[in-house]
């Protein structure tokens, strides 16, 4: 006869207790009663966890617990991500933890499916990049893990999940971009970027919008594009076609990331337009190619390192007290005035 396959959360259901608490005590992570780690034993005995036929690779992943980094879209060149990742690792290393890559395919996001080839069982908890779809997101929340998004979707902060969250402070180096881009006499400025596509864009429109609204300057729609993230924003002619349909060019772009930035000013470019002499252009994230592209790039510097430690800390302390409050955390970022700016601030720090 075959035998059943049992799982940790029918030991946990016929102990009446959490799934957190049975993983504690099989990956001998955290502090668990004596009398709670006896019963589960018992439990697992009587329902056959040990004879079941992927007992063994359980009991060795309890020696090498995975955390999953899952993703819509593998982090790129010009993605933070890749520069916090490598500490964010290192540091769960040290702590004895393997970080495994996920990337979902279409399928896995339309049906709120998990990768084939990842084993809860083998996971000790969930890291979210590039996860910007609400329903797969809340998904994640409800499989008991303890689970960490990174960014989320446009609405994260008004209608927080059920996990804990960190991004990139967003407003207020955004409202700096855009003031010292005014002081530096624009008056006509436009915004470039998915707004909907995630929280940081989101709350980089806002901190855009903020800066225009207390320098008495209207949001001008009409001078922004504001396209869904499926558009080819890296085709220079579809750009270039944004700019021509505009009633006139702006005397600045705020754009929503550095990716961006550098399309439009390969658009202004190309049509026969210099940066910044004729428009300003900003950025955000201080990817590397921002201080080396001609002209260097106006951009936000995200602390990446500490970020991708502080990531892993916020992680760490989940698995190890899964019954605390989420939490909302913000990492502070720093404005960096470069060349594509026509006037640099005196008093704020700059690179070469």
């Amino acid at each position: 006869m075959a035998l059943k396959r049992v799982t940790m959360q029918d030991i946990a259901d016929a102990c009446g207790l959490s799934r957190n608490t049975i993983s504690k005590i099989f990956n001998d992570r955290g502090n668990v009663p004596e009398a709670t780690r006896k019963l589960a034993l018992q439990k697992a005995q009587e329902l056959g966890y040990y004879r079941a036929p992927e007992s063994d690779t359980v009991q060795r992943a309890a020696h090498s617990p995975n955390i999953a980094l899952i993703t819509s879209r593998m982090p790129s060149d010009y993605h933070f991500g890749i520069l916090f990742l490598p500490v964010f690792a290192e540091r769960l290393s040290r702590a004895g933890y393997t970080l495994m890559f996920y990337e979902l395919s279409a399928e896995n996001l339309h049906e709120k499916k998990l990768p084939a080839h990842m084993s809860l069982e083998q996971t000790a908890g969930i890291l979210g990049i590039e996860l910007f779809d609400r329903d797969y997101l809340n998904m994640l929340c409800s499989l008991g893990l303890p689970t960490l998004s990174v960014d989320a979707y446009a609405e994260a902060t008004s209608a927080p999940m059920n996990c804990d969250f960190i991004i990139m402070e967003n407003l207020s180096s955004t409202m700096a971009l855009t003031s010292q881009v005014i002081d530096a006499g624009a008056d006509r400025l436009g915004f470039v970027g998915d707004i909907s596509h995630c929280c940081s864009f989101h709350e980089r429109w806002v901190g855009f919008c903020s800066a225009l609204n207390k320098a008495g300057i209207p949001v001008e729609q009409e001078l922004c594009i504001l396209a869904g993230d499926a558009e080819p924003y890296n085709d220079p002619n579809w750009l270039m076609d944004r700019l021509r349909g505009m009633p006139y060019i702006p005397d600045a772009f705020i754009c929503a990331n550095d990716y961006l930035a550098f399309r439009i000013m390969a658009a202004v470019n190309g049509l026969g337009l210099s940066v910044p002499a004729d428009v300003m252009v900003t950025g955000f994230d201080d990817s590397p190619q921002s201080s080396v592209t001609d002209p260097s790039l106006t951009t936000v510097q995200i602390p990446n390192a500490e970020f991708g430690s502080i990531a892993a800390d916020i992680l760490l302390n989940r698995i190890e007290h899964p019954a605390r409050p989420f939490s909302n955390t913000y990492v502070k970022t720093t404005p960096i005035w470069r060349n594509s700016t026509r006037r640099r601030p005196q008093t704020t720090p700059s690179t070469p």
